[in-house]
């Protein structure tokens, strides 16, 4: 199935919402070797991630995810897309932390560095937070603190599975614009920023 869809890609040709969704759901199972991922990522980033293909991988990341449950309402996501090539300090982080000091609810979803100077979970673990905190534990923060921060990794298996390919890639991939469509704690509003300008609306 992969060598397939690597070839259709190779051709200059567009993945569908299905075909995409396959693939994913294949990384998330284990079934592709990391020359497999990595070619897959670097063939739809050469390409241009097309709506439909960013539709069905986001669509097996939320159906794989596991779910933050919270009291609290109107929470509110900074998540950004990262890579922006600026060596910027962490922009989004930045941006939750103040919005919750502010009084609004966020559940903060993020990452390590991959393509970029410093990602959430770099900047959250420098200040003393637990990035690695179980579920419970970011629900009663986000209950009781009005913050939570969601590690990607932890929450979402493709992720997990994807950490090592996308760091020795070193550049953007469609991974970049699934983590504001994924955020475990589905919250219904979001602050996004994006690192290129054609992901601008």
């Amino acid at each position: 199935m992969i060598q397939a869809l690597l070839e259709r890609l190779q051709s200059g040709h567009d993945l569908s919402q299905a075909q995409m969704a396959d693939a994913v759901e294949a990384i998330v199972a284990g079934q592709l070797s990391d020359d497999q991922i990595a070619a897959l990522l670097s063939l739809l980033a050469a390409k241009g991630e097309t709506t439909a293909e960013v539709a069905g991988a986001a669509a097996v990341l939320r159906r794989h995810m596991t779910p933050i449950r919270s009291r609290r309402r109107g929470l509110v996501d900074t998540c950004g897309t990262g890579g922006d090539a600026a060596q910027t300090f962490n922009i989004s982080t930045a941006a939750a932390l103040v919005t919750a000091a502010a009084g609004v609810p966020v559940a903060k979803h993020g990452n390590r560095r991959v393509t970029s100077r410093s990602g959430s979970a770099d900047v959250l673990a420098a200040l003393g937070v637990n990035i690695e905190a179980s579920v419970q534990q970011v629900e009663t923060c986000l209950d009781e603190l009005g913050i939570g921060f969601c590690f990607a990794p932890l929450l979402h298996p493709a992720m997990q599975r994807v950490v090592a390919v996308r760091q020795r890639l070193g550049h953007p991939t469609i991974f970049n614009l699934l983590g504001p469509l994924c955020n475990p704690a589905s919250a219904p509003y979001q602050l996004l920023g994006v690192g290129r300008a054609a992901l601008r609306p």
